[in-house]
């Protein structure tokens, strides 16, 4: 394109008053404000002389791309002035994705977390007294009744922002300036790069490794006791195995080996079940109830993965050695806030009232693959309708048919994710879906590219969709989207 041609396009851009003040722009100035509607403008036109220098429009192209200046600046403000944090469709069977939020919270957290949110509250006020409280109480409460006792001795409970908080925390507070013992065989990564060695270095405890990485004894752990010795720590290895020629001892060894000795055992469990999952279908998963009926004298774990909660790390265990991370000044910076404590206390309620299914996570568990394979063959029939126009002729139908996708629903495999019972799968059945003209991976895209995006799987050059992790009110939306991509 010649400077001159150039330049006459240039000359045909409005200025960005010129441009505000337009019938197709000055009305989103109500919505938007005038000057997020200008800033607006300005990328807007900004972006047009970039693609006139760049030589990518020519004049019909720009008199198109000014006919739309109304649309491109309304979607600028959109795409500034909207949510990144979005809602999405998790249609990949994985129930505790970590990258798409793991768990999803129930009903009564949400309106639990409103209620608490939009008013003052009673967070650390005793209505009683009338004097100053603690937080901590409105869960503790709850624990106490789903956790009972620890080796004869009451449990409490404290919560903190995360689990890799909860064991800075508790080895803080047990083991700052002496030895953890721990085997070889659990010296994990938790996610993120995030590795059980880095965390126990920052709380202030020597790490003490003992055993090999698939064999480690018990009395690996009593050789390695001594005048330092401040904790014997466990790590649950929740998300992978070692299998073959392995060893490790038992909760009681430890237990029996932590009494005799008088040094406290702390049992890192990850995920977290407050109840027992082989209910569910789920096997290798102790429960935090297993580990403390057995003696164990702290665990630690996560709210929001097989808890089915908000994020929180949770530390349960005998009151002494709970209080002394209560008066550790890392608590009030690991503390979590209102919002938590609300999400928290209305999950723990419905474990009370043993109202499981209120728990999205534990709901998905529970779904048996007749109840997803259902669901899934009324998506297909909808998917594989085809869509004619009223044709004339049997040659006039098939031109005038539209692209359509394939949907056919087979067996699959569900898992529970976040780091949580890696060898555990549940079955369920797939909706596996092609599209003629678009590959497996730009079926995907559509998909997220859809309001809200719908998240799948892709296998075999196929898009998977695996309804248990989708709320049956979603299944409308997915039908919907579809078919426009379909079309």
């Amino acid at each position: 394109m010649k400077s001159t041609a150039k330049s006459e396009l240039f000359r045909e851009l409005p200025s960005v008053d010129e441009l505000v003040r337009t019938s197709a722009v000055a009305p989103l100035a109500a919505t938007y404000g005038l000057a997020a509607v200008t800033d607006a403008a300005r990328s807007v036109l900004a972006r047009l002389r970039e693609e006139i220098s760049s030589e990518h429009l020519d004049e019909s192209a720009l008199r198109i791309a000014l006919n739309g200046m109304g649309a491109a600046i309304e979607k600028e403000l959109q795409g500034t002035l909207g949510y990144s944090l979005r809602p999405v469709i998790n249609a990949t069977g994985v129930i505790l994705h970590t990258n798409l939020g793991r768990a999803p919270l129930s009903e009564t957290a949400f309106t639990h977390i409103q209620e608490v949110a939009g008013e003052f509250s009673n967070l650390e006020f005793d209505l009683e007294t009338g004097a100053r409280g603690k937080r901590d109480v409105h869960v503790d409460r709850l624990f106490r009744q789903l956790l009972g006792e620890s080796g004869g001795r009451a449990v409490s409970t404290i919560a903190v922002n995360n689990n890799a908080a909860a064991v800075l925390l508790a080895l803080n507070s047990l083991a700052e300036g002496g030895e953890a013992i721990v085997s070889r065989g659990e010296l994990v990564e938790i996610g993120g790069s995030f590795r059980i060695p880095d965390v126990m270095a920052k709380s202030g405890a020597t790490l003490r490794e003992v055993g090999t990485t698939n064999r480690t004894r018990v009395s690996d752990y009593e050789s390695a006791i001594n005048e330092r010795t401040r904790l014997l720590l466990r790590v649950h290895r929740s998300n992978f195995e070692i299998t073959g020629f392995t060893e490790q001892p038992s909760t009681k060894d430890l237990v029996a080996l932590a009494e005799k000795r008088g040094i406290p055992l702390m049992e890192d469990l990850g995920s977290g079940a407050l109840v027992d999952l082989r209910n569910f279908g789920i096997s290798g998963e102790p429960s935090v109830l297993d580990s403390l009926h057995a003696g164990v004298g702290i665990v630690t774990y996560s709210g929001d993965k097989l808890l089915g909660g908000p994020q929180a790390g949770l530390i349960s265990g005998r009151e002494d050695l709970v209080a002394r991370m209560r008066a550790n000044s890392l608590f009030r910076a690991l503390r979590v806030d209102k919002l938590i404590y609300a999400a928290l206390e209305a999950t723990l309620l419905a474990y009370v009232k043993r109202d499981y299914d209120a728990i999205p996570t534990l709901h998905m568990m529970r779904l048996t693959k007749e109840e997803i394979g259902g669901r899934a063959e009324t998506l297909a029939k909808s998917v594989n309708a085809v869509h004619v126009t009223q044709p004339a002729t049997a040659s006039h139908a098939a031109s005038n048919q539209k692209p359509g996708i394939k949907a056919e629903v087979i067996d699959g495999e569900s898992v529970i994710g976040g780091g949580a019972a890696p060898s555990s799968v549940l079955p369920t059945r797939l909706l596996a879906l092609s599209r003629d003209g678009l590959s497996a991976d730009q079926l995907a895209e559509r998909l997220r590219a859809n309001d809200p995006p719908i998240i799948a799987r892709v296998e075999e050059g196929r898009v998977m969709l695996d309804l248990r992790t989708v709320f049956a009110h979603q299944d409308p939306t997915i039908a919907a989207a579809l078919s426009r991509i379909a079309s």
